[in-house]
C-alpha cells in the first residue's frame, strides 16, 4: 500500500515553501500527499504580500476529510497562522490520535513577514508540543519558544532543546542552518542523548522553503514507516542536494527555491527499507 502523510500548513503561490514545497517533498518519497491549508498567502521568492487566514471550522474539516478516507500514516504541520486554528488542528488531531507529528514552528518567513503572532505562541506550545514526535525549530524559533537568546553555540542549542523537550514533545531537530561555519549541523535530542547530523555547508547564500522541505521529508519517512533517526537522517541528505542543486536551477529573483525532485539514482521505491545513515551518538551534556 502506499503510504499517505497529511500536511497542515499555508499555500505559498510561489509554489517555494509551504503546502506546495510538503506535497512535492511528499511525492518525492513515494508517499501519497494530503493537506489541510490553513491560510493563503500571495508570496514569492522575494516576500510575502497578503495573507488570507482559513477558518478555523474549514481547516478542521480538512483534517477530518484526510483521516475519514485514508490511512493517514503521518502528519506535518508547518504554518498555522492564530490561535484559533492551532486549537482546531490540536483538537481534531487529538480525536484521531495522531502520533507521528512533525511539527515546524513557522513564526517569521524568510523574508521577514510575521506568520504567527505572538500571543498565538502559549496556545501553540500548550496545545500541540506534547502531541508532537518531533519538533524541528530553527535558531531563531528555538530563541523565540523557551524566551532565549540565539544559541551561538552547541552547547546552548542543547540546553534550548532540553527546554523544548520539557514542553511535551517526544524529540527535537534544532536545526542548524542559521549558523555559520564549513558546516551544517543539525542537533536531534531525545531522551536518550543528542545526535549529530552534519553536511557540508552550502554557499548559496538565503533559502526559501528549506525549512517546510526538511520537516516534511522526515514525515514522508516516518509515513514509510522509517525510524525517526533514519528519517531524519534521509531528510537531511534530501535537502542538503535539494540546496547544492539550487545555483543551476535560477528560479526566483530572491532568495533561493528549492526544486525537491528526484535525483537520478536517487528513486526510493514503494519497497524500500529504511535508509542507513551517517550519524554521530552522543549523551546528554551535564
Amino acid at each position: 500500500m502506499i503510504p499517505v502523510a497529511l500536511t497542515i500548513a499555508g499555500s505559498d503561490s510561489g509554489g517555494g515553501a509551504g503546502i506546495q514545497a510538503d506535497l512535492k517533498v511528499f511525492a518525492a518519497f513515494d508517499v501519497f500527499g494530503t493537506s489541510a491549508i490553513t491560510a493563503v498567502t500571495a508570496q514569492n521568492s522575494m516576500g510575502v504580500s497578503a495573507i488570507h487566514s482559513v477558518p478555523p471550522t474549514v481547516v478542521a474539516s480538512q483534517i477530518e476529510a484526510a483521516f475519514a478516507d485514508l490511512p493517514v500514516a503521518s502528519v506535518k504541520i508547518g504554518m498555522l497562522g492564530n490561535a484559533e486554528v492551532i486549537d482546531a488542528v490540536a483538537e481534531t488531531l487529538s480525536r484521531h490520535d495522531a502520533n507521528r507529528i512533525v511539527l515546524d514552528p513557522v513564526l517569521v518567513a524568510t523574508s521577514g513577514a510575521r506568520l504567527l503572532p505572538e500571543e498565538a505562541l502559549a496556545a501553540l506550545v500548550t496545545l500541540l508540543l506534547p502531541r508532537t514526535l518531533l519538533l524541528t525549530p530553527n535558531l531563531p524559533e528555538a530563541a523565540a519558544l523557551t524566551g532565549s537568546p540565539l544559541a551561538m553555540d552547541e552547547t546552548a542549542r542543547i540546553v534550548q532543546a532540553r527546554a523544548l523537550l520539557a514542553m511535551g514533545p517526544k524529540a527535537v531537530l534544532i536545526k542548524g542552518g542559521h549558523a555559520v561555519g564549513p558546516r551544517s549541523t543539525d542537533l536531534l535530542v531525545d531522551a536518550d542523548g543528542v545526535t549529530r547530523f552534519s553536511a557540508q555547508r552550502q554557499g548559496v547564500g538565503e533559502i526559501h522553503g528549506g525549512g517546510c522541505m526538511f520537516s516534511s521529508a522526515v514525515a514522508g519517512g516516518l509515513a514509510r514507516g522509517w525510524p525517526l533517526t533514519a528519517s531524519v537522517s534521509q531528510a537531511k541528505g534530501f535537502i542538503s542536494r535539494a540546496i547544492a542543486a539550487a545555483p543551476s536551477q535560477a528560479l526566483g529573483s530572491g532568495a533561493r527555491l528549492l526544486h525537491p525532485a528526484r535525483r537520478p539514482g536517487r528513486r526510493l521505491g514503494h519497497n524500500a527499507a529504511a535508509p542507513s545513515s551517517s550519524i554521530h551518538k552522543l549523551p546528554f551534556l551535564a
